[in-house]
Order: C-alpha cells, then sequence, then structure tokens
C-alpha cells in the first residue's frame, strides 16, 4: 500500500509554520484566463508589484509584452546585480536513491550504473574543479539516505569548504537540526525543487521513498532557515505540471519566506524537463524557450533582489541571451555523472544537459558579450 503524500512520515519534522498553505491556495487560485492586457501593462508601470501583478505576468496575456518584460527585467538586474554573472558547478558525489520518481534517472527502479564516492575520492573531485577557477561548489547526491548519510554529506561539506568559498547543498530534505549540523560543516545554502505544487499531479510522478511526502518537501527551506543556513534555492521543474500555476506557486513560496525571514538570501532554479536514461516519461506539457523566458522575466521583475540561476538544461544561445535580462547565475563545466571529473568511478548520468561547455569557454563568452564573471559572491568574515 502506497504512503499517503500529505502524511508526514516517522521522524520527518514538522513546524508549526502556515507557508505551506498559503502556497498552496496560491496554486489553486491562479486562473490564468483571468488576467487581461491591461493587467499586464498595469503590472509593468508599478515599481513593486503585488502578487496579483505577479500573476499577470506569468499569464498567456503577457506574452505580447515580452520585449517591454525584458526591458523590464534589464534593467532590475542591472540596477541590483549590475552586469555581474556568477558562476558555480554542480559535483553529483552519489547517484544511489531511494525515491521512485518516474520523470528521472536516477529513479530506484532504473537499471542504471551506480557509484558512490568515498571522502579521498570527493577530495580529488573537488582539487579538480577547484583548478578551473571557480570557488563555488554545488554538492548533489541521490536521495538516499542509507548510503549518503548525514555524516557523508557533512565530510563532503567540510572538503568542499576546504577549496571553495561557497558551499551549496542539493540533497534530500532534512529536519532542522540536521541542517544545522551541516552548517558547520560548512554548507552555505540549500536547493530544493518541489517539481510541481499540484498534489494531485505529484502523487503520480512520486511513487515511493521520502520525497512521496508533499508537505515534508515543501517545508524544507524553511527548516534550512531554521537550521541556519544563509540562503535557500526554490524551484519547479516546468513541464511535470501546469507551467504557469507553478511558477506562481514557487514565487509565492520564495514570497512568504522573503516576508518571513527578510535577512535570507532567496534564489531560483529555472529547470525545464530533459531526457533521462531508464524513463520515457512523457511531459504534462511542452515548454519553449519563450515561456521560460516569461517565467524567469516575471521571477526577476517580482522579486528584484533574487539570484536566478539557469543551468546547462538550457542550451548556450539562451543562457547567452537571458543573462543581464534575469538571469544572474549560470553553471559550467557540468556533468550530472559521477565521478565525470576525475574519473575515480564513473556512475550514469541524471539527466541529459544541453550546455556542455568548460568553465574557461563560459568564462570568456561572457567577456566578449560585456558581462562580467564572478567566481564568488560571499566574503567570509
Amino acid at each position: 500500500m502506497k504512503h499517503d503524500c500529505m502524511s508526514y512520515q516517522k521522524d520527518m519534522e514538522q513546524i508549526d509554520s502556515n507557508i505551506k498553505e498559503r502556497v498552496m491556495e496560491c496554486y489553486e487560485s491562479f486562473e490564468d484566463t483571468k488576467y487581461s492586457a491591461k493587467d499586464v501593462q498595469d503590472a509593468l508601470a508599478k515599481e513593486i508589484l503585488s502578487p496579483s501583478d505577479f500573476a499577470a505576468l506569468l499569464s498567456s496575456a503577457a506574452i505580447p509584452f515580452l520585449e517591454e518584460m525584458a526591458k523590464r527585467g534589464q534593467k532590475e538586474t542591472l540596477k541590483h546585480f549590475g552586469n555581474s554573472v556568477y558562476l558555480f558547478t554542480p559535483i553529483y558525489i552519489s547517484n544511489y536513491c531511494e525515491n521512485q520518481c518516474v520523470y528521472c534517472g536516477f529513479n530506484c527502479r532504473n537499471k542504471i550504473q551506480r557509484a558512490h564516492l568515498d571522502t579521498n575520492q570527493i577530495e580529488k573531485e573537488m582539487m579538480a574543479i577547484k583548478e578551473t577557477g571557480l570557488e563555488e561548489i554545488l554538492i548533489l547526491v541521490g536521495e538516499s539516505r542509507n548510503k549518503s548519510t548525514l555524516q557523508y554529506l557533512g565530510e563532503a561539506c567540510k572538503i568542499g569548504a576546504k577549496y571553495f568559498k561557497t558551499v551549496g547543498l542539493e540533497v534530500y530534505p532534512m529536519n532542522s537540526e540536521e541542517y544545522a549540523y551541516l552548517r558547520k560543516c560548512g554548507a552555505d545554502y540549500v536547493t530544493v525543487f518541489q517539481e510541481t505544487y499540484n498534489v494531485e499531479q505529484y502523487e503520480k510522478v512520486h511513487l515511493g521513498g521520502h520525497k512521496r511526502v508533499y508537505p515534508y518537501r515543501l517545508e524544507a527551506q524553511e527548516r534550512a532557515i531554521m537550521g541556519g543556513m544563509r540562503g535557500v534555492a526554490f524551484g519547479a521543474l516546468l513541464g511535470l505540471s501546469d507551467h504557469r500555476k507553478d511558477a506562481f506557486a514557487t514565487g509565492m513560496h520564495a514570497y512568504y519566506i522573503q516576508r518571513k525571514y527578510p535577512h535570507i538570501e532567496i534564489s531560483f532554479s529555472c529547470p525545464r524537463i530533459r531526457p533521462a536514461s531508464g524513463t520515457d516519461f512523457q511531459v504534462y506539457e511542452e515548454i519553449d524557450e519563450k515561456q521560460l523566458l516569461q517565467v524567469i522575466l516575471a521571477y526577476r521583475i517580482f522579486m528584484p533582489y533574487a539570484g536566478i540561476t539557469v543551468s546547462t538544461r538550457e542550451n548556450r544561445n539562451f543562457r547567452n541571451h537571458v543573462v543581464g535580462l534575469g538571469a544572474t547565475k549560470i553553471s559550467a563545466g557540468v556533468d550530472t555523472g559521477v565521478g565525470e571529473n576525475t574519473e575515480e568511478e564513473k556512475g550514469d548520468e541524471q539527466f541529459e544537459i544541453a550546455d556542455g561547455r568548460s568553465v574557461d569557454q563560459v568564462y570568456h563568452e561572457l567577456l566578449q558579450n560585456n558581462m562580467q564573471p564572478v567566481m564568488n559572491d560571499h566574503v567570509l568574515l
């Protein structure tokens, strides 16, 4: 019998917060046909946008105004970030997973090459990445608490802190005291994709494992903040459900967190579903680049101080185009397999990337486009 996706499992921390309910209400309340061209024009005329204005910019009515949105997005980005673009790279240290997500290459039922780096191998990988000049790393694992224990992640963070100015985590959600432990080990921020805020669809695509528990995942950023992390990132995997409703819920999730915890650094990731080995999952809807650009610009105009990451799921031309318009951070020198930098123990990839440029190539193309690549955005005191 499958676990109810809305019921917490044993040892999952339940926090006293109403943000989950408010975000779920936002998802259900969004109606694309409710907004008109005038609503979009009124939103663009305001200096500070309301949630309703944000919804208008995500609606179909805003498509004819993409050029105006791009100009506003560029203005806001230049005002708050200048022409800087921050560079980082992910490092996959284990692809063992206990979840059954039908769209993901790491699905526990998939017959892929699994790999799990030990601490010596992790250090070699990080040393190789350090040679590229990067100062920020994002540690990723498949969601297996048995293989990637809290202590294992802690050691990875300690190694990361030896070589990099900023250490991010994109791992399984955990309790606030566990986040506090990883913060002490050197982690700076936590990224959690809710994947989709549509409860019914969430249950359909997450068939087993801890990830099946919708509310525990949605509250992960708040628990990370309670654990002392200095930044949290939000994202929906566009294509799993209605992308406009998911983008609205993602933005409102970040908005409510920012209002409750104004000292926290907020950022968005904007991933679209990519092909993955071991799955023939059919997307709910195809999201084209124009629709993705609209989401990025709406985030930027609604929350002008937030960072926005566009990963190598997107191709070179698109990424070159969106930096400065809304995106402020991009990955470089990426591979989604385990042990790819030294081939110590090579494991299969989570998904296919679309931009395989090296760090050096991305760095110099940014310079050619009059952007300033930045390796580090944080000063340690």
